[in-house]
């Protein structure tokens, strides 16, 4: 492949990956805290609104991490450890029945499917195009 399109192609779906994780925490979680700190307490997460400034640093600094590719293999380990807890205390798919069960189990596997996505990052790193790589090179440009 063309370096400069595998650049790209690298780039944009780091960018991609990230995307859902960085929209998380500033639409949703960092707006609606006390919203979001409530239901994490009713499913038996402890100390809900520690566990949410927690799950916000995870996802800004895994996130930014990922996207620039500075030190990707370790905020493709703090999204991982995010996605380990939300997918077990949120997508129990186990704990249902019926029509929630099938729901449930689409969004397990979403999951699943994203921690395979970070496992990869954290075998093979950020490619080309990222500052680890340029850095790893004593800052010569791509």
């Amino acid at each position: 492949m063309n370096p400069v399109a595998q650049g790209v192609l690298t780039v944009v779906g780091r960018v991609f990956i990230v995307t859902i994780f960085l929209l998380s925490a500033v639409a949703n979680k960092i707006p609606q805290f006390q919203g979001v700190a409530q239901v994490m307490g009713e499913v038996g997460i402890p100390a809900p609104q520690f566990m949410l400034t927690g799950a916000i640093l995870f996802l800004i600094a895994g996130s930014l991490s990922i996207a620039l590719g500075f030190r990707a293999r370790i905020g493709a380990g703090l999204l991982l450890v995010f996605l380990i807890l939300a997918t077990y205390f949120f997508h129990n798919f186990w704990a249902y029945e019926g029509a929630e069960a099938e729901n449930q189990t689409i969004q397990f596997m979403k999951n699943l499917s994203m921690m395979g996505t970070m496992l990869f990052i954290i075998a093979n790193g950020s490619g080309k195009w990222s500052l680890d790589d340029r850095l790893s090179r004593g800052g010569e440009a791509t």
